[in-house]
């Protein structure tokens, strides 16, 4: 990605892991798919907003990311530093497509050439739909997609039953044709893909019928995902090898596995704690009561003291969600929160023991509004 992964979460430099985690739920909210159906652009941007905070929420690759870069990121499982292994050879095979121009073997420097071989398979990625309660406490679910696995007729090679690949005469294996050509500054080597084995080093003259030489067939698999307890929309997970695999035996890709999770009926989520709402009539609030409420664990009674207030909080500890990490071990709490409940419409006989309670207190009240039966009656009176 050629964007700034900083400016991507719109947060500076110096934030916080907290402030990290707060930026990324807001954009995750505004970039996510169920937020865009059918919006390529916001889709492209929610898979960059999930590859940023991966890497800035670990500390260890925001501080390659902070010293060298996207770069310094190694790729798929790299040594974090762009330049090690490879001295400045490297530098010139990325800016100029080829190996160094100051000759030698590999690049001019004695770093290491372009070794030939499969190319690795591509990344894919692939959304998991998870119910409140798997986010919560973490499980396994199955994922289906379509993606390149290895050819069984071939085992991967490309070649035919009873044959083999050979090694690519052009490039005697090597995966690189190297040219020479003499210039100012001496003799300069480059050297680029060989075209008839397309770098692998070697060809097949037998294809195989199953996958015509490709070594790899597509086809949908169903990989079964296990989903730690804590997870929540947005968040992505990263397997190593699921992806597809490359063509003529090369390694697979990385499966990136995004999350999003389901409502509940009643409950809502605040980072690892839960909120129930609690509705209560001002008798009940005023005189308390013991309430059922339903949690993921079961129903548990609650006792509510008279006096309670409106948005008064009341804890039930441990009844939250798992959090990540923590083997299961450590949850967050789940928080009662009290909405009292004013009446619209009242009875006479309601309305009448409310003024006579509103007189008791010393409460001054409106007057009651007269109704049609009321008026009439006293406009002929």
């Amino acid at each position: 990605m050629a964007s700034d992964f900083y400016d991507i979460l719109e947060v500076g430099r110096g934030a916080s892991a907290e402030e990290l985690k707060k930026a990324y739920r807001k954009r995750a909210r505004e970039l996510h798919p169920d937020a865009n159906p059918g919006d390529a652009t916001a889709e492209n941007k929610f898979k960059e907003l999930s590859r940023a905070y991966e890497v800035l929420s670990d500390p260890q690759q925001r501080a390659q990311y902070d010293r060298f870069g996207e770069a310094g990121l190694g790729g798929a499982g790299g040594s974090g530093d762009p330049f090690s292994g490879g001295g400045l050879g490297d530098i010139f095979e990325a800016f100029f497509g080829g190996n160094s121009p100051f000759g030698g073997g590999g690049n001019g420097f004695g770093g290491r050439g372009q070794s030939a071989g499969p190319p690795r398979g591509q990344d894919l990625e692939v959304i998991a739909d998870l119910t409140f309660e798997q986010a919560v406490f973490g499980g396994t679910v199955p994922v289906t997609l379509r993606t390149a696995l290895r050819c069984d007729d071939c085992s991967g090679s490309g070649a035919g039953s009873g044959t083999k690949p050979v090694t690519c005469s052009d490039c005697d294996g090597a995966g690189q044709v190297r040219r020479v050509r003499q210039s100012l500054l001496g003799q300069m080597v480059s050297a680029s893909p060989c075209q008839r084995c397309s770098g692998i080093g070697q060809v097949v003259s037998t294809p195989c019928t199953a996958c015509k030489g490709d070594g790899r067939i597509v086809e949908n698999a169903t990989y079964q995902i296990d989903v730690p307890g804590g997870v929540d929309t947005g968040a992505t997970l990263r397997l190593n090898g699921r992806g597809a695999v490359g063509p003529r035996g090369g390694a697979a890709g990385d499966l990136y596995v995004h999350i999003r999770v389901a409502a509940h009926a009643t409950l809502q989520r605040d980072e690892y704690d839960l909120i129930a709402v609690q509705n209560l009539g001002i008798a009940t609030a005023t005189l308390g009561t013991t309430v059922n409420i339903e949690t993921l664990d079961g129903t548990e009674e609650v006792t509510i003291p008279h006096g309670t207030q409106h948005g008064q909080e009341f804890v039930l500890r441990g009844r939250g969600v798992t959090h990540l990490n923590s083997g299961g071990k450590r949850r967050g709490d789940l928080r009662i929160i009290v909405q009292i409940e004013i009446p619209t419409k009242l009875t006479d006989e309601e309305d009448a023991l409310l003024r006579k309670f509103a007189a008791l207190r010393g409460e001054t009240v409106k007057d009651q509004e007269k109704g049609l039966k009321s008026k009439l009656k006293s406009a002929f009176s």
